[in-house]
């Protein structure tokens, strides 16, 4: 039989019963449409999350108090670990390849004018702070870098707070109360927006060693590290535990490199998207279980067309291929208005709610088509070598 006739003979026996064919190639398109907006979501989550962290580059380490550790351990070892201090800071300064080291303690506080008062989060960071996290300052400038053990009554204002309590005046020079002292503005930051639902321009920062003694703590939250974009990850490491282990005479602190980070949970979130879209295959199977349906039933209603089709000279391998193609083409059909029923709810749903994290993984869209092909065609083995088997004399004589 040659590719004209074949294709011709397929598309007349899904022509001759449209409904049937419809509501075949329906069980398959939603197991795509659900595979495609699944991972849709999944894929978006995923972008979104690592563009969040990004955003602060991916050459920072965070270096906090206390060593996080997964084998056992008393609970009254928490209690012996040193709390990193302004001066670790400092020292972390001359570890290899590091740009930057700066100290953070954050806290809640008051922010007053005359007549007007806010909450905020604040930061008591060194004059480094911007640099390390790429944060800008849109009018004057940051933290000036004085010594950070002994830092002047500066502060610089998100660009939410200098809006609600300078409105469209200039607040460069203006004092106001943090946490009941007296402090001269000398900057306000660029709007950030929120940053996995903390609001980066709600927020005010003032000199470290002056944040410590409001909050009354001991030691800092954590310690920013820059380094080198192109110095070696392990090394740098080394060098700031090092540096920090002769500072303290034990490792009783924990580094996390925003590299490893991203790596984790990149990992976590393929993981998750791979598992969504193998939920929403599920759906596949059961398209395929339709068309094995749909085939052994056509197969009982044509027996007699393929007794006169191998009176004729068709081969077993003929009539074995025309079963395999029209299984073939309904998956593929469904396959297809699957994919574009999956892309046009995940496009709706991207309009309808702008937050909402939405980006088709176009790889899985041509894999979930390529599965819905190979499940129609697995599904059409059964009923085609069923018909292929069927003695010529035997079929003709059913009618």
């Amino acid at each position: 039989m040659i590719a004209r006739d074949f294709i011709a003979f397929t598309l007349a026996a899904l022509r001759a019963h449209r409904l049937r064919t419809l509501l075949t190639s329906l069980g398959i398109a939603v197991g795509i449409a659900s595979v495609i907006l699944l991972t849709s979501i999944g894929e978006g989550l995923h972008r979104f999350i690592i563009a969040e962290f990004t955003q602060f580059g991916t050459n920072l380490i965070g270096v906090s108090p206390g060593r996080i550790q997964t084998h056992g351990a008393s609970l009254g070892a928490v209690n012996t670990s040193r709390p990193l201090s302004i001066e670790d800071a400092l020292a972390l300064k001359q570890a290899p390849h590091v740009e930057v080291a700066d100290p953070l303690v954050q806290g809640n506080a008051e922010v007053s004018l005359p007549g007007r008062s806010r909450r905020v989060t604040l930061y008591g960071t060194g004059p480094d702070f911007a640099r390390a996290l790429s944060m800008r300052v849109a009018i004057g400038d940051y933290l000036p870098p004085d010594d950070p053990r002994a830092a002047r009554a500066f502060v610089v204002l998100g660009a939410k707070v200098a809006e609600e309590l300078f409105g469209a005046d200039n607040p460069l020079g203006a004092r106001l109360r943090v946490g009941g002292e007296r402090y001269r503005v000398v900057g306000v930051m660029e709007a950030k927006g929120q940053i996995l639902g903390f609001d980066m321009d709600d927020t005010v920062f003032i000199p470290v060693a002056r944040a410590l003694d409001m909050f009354n703590r001991d030691g800092l939250m954590e310690i920013h590290v820059a380094y080198e974009p192109t110095a070696p990850l392990a090394e740098v490491e080394e060098g700031l535990r090092r540096i920090l282990v002769a500072r303290h005479g034990a490792e009783d602190f924990t580094l996390t490199p925003q590299q490893k980070m991203l790596e984790v949970f990149g990992t976590v979130l393929d993981a998750v998207t791979f598992a969504v879209a193998a939920i929403g295959g599920i759906s596949l199977v059961v398209g395929g279980v339709g068309i094995l349906t749909i085939l052994t039933i056509g197969v009982a209603e044509r027996t007699s067309e393929i007794g006169l089709l191998r009176a004729i000279g068709a081969t077993r391998r003929s009539i074995l291929l025309l079963f395999l193609g029209e299984a073939a083409l309904l998956s593929a059909l469904g396959g297809a208005a699957g994919l574009l029923l999956g892309w046009g709810i995940a496009a709706l749903l991207g309009l309808a709610f702008p937050a909402l994290p939405v980006h088709t993984p176009w790889r899985y869209a041509a894999l979930a088509e390529l599965v819905a092909v190979a499940v129609g065609l697995a599904a059409g083995v059964a009923p085609a070598r069923r018909a292929a088997g069927l003695d010529p004399l035997e079929a003709l004589r059913s009618e």
